[in-house]
């Protein structure tokens, strides 16, 4: 038959479904959900309820174990001696057991030379002095409570972005139980402080993306109704409080790590995009320029004086004290500013100083350590660190040989379908231009991306908290997918239930299978080299 012929004949119909639509789940569901009180109870019920599951995974046994664990022997130290002294203290030779015995108080008043800067250690010295420094839960309780409400804004912003609240659910559910987040949540370090100061920003500059989106489109309209065409440039919108709100949170997060920066550079630069998008929907002939050349500006001084004010403003204690690293420089060992710069107080130059060394240190950090992992191999659970192990007392592991062990690995069924849907969004942002997904995406572009410029620089796997987030959002946009929705055939919708419901059961399951190694939970050693499921793990 010639193609002519085969193309002279119908189309057949495609096949209609008469049955039944979605599941016998589905119709429960909506019986229960069958009143307005019930459905706004369900909106805050599910994102609550991973919350509190990830409360119980995070506090309980927190102050095991009664030592420093892993860079606990900085940030925990650094965060009672600047809660004392308002900067980073030096301490004497080996003062890490003393002080886990209780012998606290024996920091210096010299400044000691802290390579972050300062609002993360008062974040954890809050949880110290609430507690008092000879408590180990105290030492990490403000980076588990950062983690809980990790947790709790994962749900919601995937609530809102999936327009979801099983999604948002599901969601926070996956981070609750991933071993990499339990166990950034259970050491006194501070990426997972940064973590959630991260995510509030991007939060921010998505409830930012609607505010204004309805303010564009009014006052366009009403320019176009008092002159009867669009205006060629469209307005200038000045009052974005959730701009504001973004800039507040990467600012601060700049002040508990400078990473946090790279965040507020990729989302103005998605501001940008977005604005001129919306602009070129409501019909503005000179879309492109006015984003670029007229709002853009507008953004930049509403985001980052802000940004930048927030971060001197935690530098106070520095400020306010004589005793912080490099405080008296320029009156000491160096020497002061001259010519046009002479003005600058010396205090403004002492501190500059200790940026500048701040940053050579970063970029120059090439020790070598048996734990780092490049960065190119995250994605992929390379190379997880280990930050704790002690052989145990074999009368706990019934005369075997016995170890507590904790090592920052995710849940490897999440981490690895959660890097799959990740690549799976790149196609798709190019298939299908889905704001959703480009929001998503500009999160791992802004927490992973660069960090692919410090191959060779001394960096670890557990960076990875920052974007981890946006990986979890990505796994949950795919599993939405994979859903469908209510009005699908009642087989279809059925199937699809079933394959999510195994999925998550699975990675509950291999959940509990990690925990003693997330916890340190004293364990057989035969039981601990079964979590070796890759060499390097080892």
């Amino acid at each position: 038959m010639t193609d002519a012929a085969a193309s002279d004949r119908p189309t057949p119909a495609p096949e209609v479904w008469d049955g039944p639509r979605g599941s016998r789940l589905d119709d429960w569901w909506l019986r229960l959900m069958g009143t307005p009180s019930r459905q706004r109870l369900w909106r805050w019920a599910g994102p609550v309820a991973v919350t509190l599951l990830a409360a119980v995974l995070r506090l309980v046994d927190l102050a095991h174990p009664h030592s420093l664990v892993f860079d606990e022997t900085f940030y925990v130290k650094d965060g009672w001696s600047t809660w004392n002294l308002g900067y980073e203290a030096s301490w004497p030779a080996d003062p890490d057991g003393r002080f886990a015995s209780g012998e606290t108080d024996i920091f210096q008043t010299s400044g000691s030379f802290a390579v972050h800067p300062p609002l993360g250690k008062w974040i954890i010295g809050a949880g110290i002095a609430l507690f008092g420094p000879d408590s180990s839960f105290g030492w990490r309780f403000s980076v588990a409570v950062c983690g809980i409400l990790l947790v709790l804004l994962t749900a919601l912003i995937a609530t809102k972005l999936l327009k979801s609240t099983l999604l948002g659910t599901i969601a926070g559910f996956l981070l609750a139980i991933d071993g990499h987040a339990i166990v950034m949540s259970r050491v006194g370090i501070l990426d997972g402080i940064l973590a959630l100061f991260c995510l509030a920003g991007v939060g921010a500059v998505l409830m930012d993306r609607e505010w204004h989106a309805r303010r564009l489109a009014a006052a366009v309209a009403a320019r176009e109704e008092a002159t009867g065409k669009p205006p060629s440039w469209g307005p200038t919108l000045w009052w974005r409080p959730w701009l504001l709100a973004a800039a507040l949170a990467f600012g601060f997060g700049s002040s508990i790590k400078w990473s946090a920066a790279y965040f507020l550079v990729a989302l103005f630069v998605y501001l940008i995009v977005v604005d001129a998008l919306a602009r070129r929907r409501l019909g503005i002939p000179f879309w492109f320029s006015s984003a670029v050349l007229k709002q853009a500006p507008a953004t930049f001084l509403v985001m980052v004086p802000l940004a930048v004010a927030s971060y001197l403003v935690t530098w106070i204690g520095w400020f306010a004290t004589s005793g912080g690293y490099y405080r008296d420089w320029a009156q000491t060992s160096g020497k002061p500013w001259e010519g046009a710069l002479s003005w600058v107080p010396l205090s403004v130059q002492n501190w500059w100083h200790l940026e500048t060394a701040i940053y050579n240190y970063h970029v120059n950090e090439h020790s070598p350590h048996p734990y780092q992992a490049n960065p190119l191999s995250w994605l992929f659970l390379v190379r997880p660190t280990q930050m704790y192990v002690q052989q145990a007392d074999p009368s706990q592991c019934g005369g075997q040989v016995c170890y507590e062990n904790i090592t920052s690995i995710a849940n490897p069924i999440i981490w690895w379908c959660a890097t799959a849907a990740v690549l799976y969004l790149v196609y798709r942002v190019v298939r299908f231009r889905e704001w959703q997904v480009g929001l998503i995406l500009m999160g791992m572009v802004a927490g992973y991306l660069p960090w692919l410029m410090y191959t060779e620089r001394t960096v670890f796997q557990f960076y990875t908290i920052v974007f981890e987030p946006y990986m979890i959002l990505a796994l949950t946009f795919v599993i939405g997918l994979a859903l469908g929705s209510r009005g699908d055939p009642r087989p279809a919708r059925t199937r699809a239930l079933w394959i999510v419901g195994s999925f998550l059961a699975l990675c509950v399951l291999v959940s509990a299978f990690f925990w003693p190694v997330w916890t340190g939970m004293p364990i057989p050693a035969w039981f601990l080299s079964l979590h070796y499921w890759l060499p390097t793990w080892r």
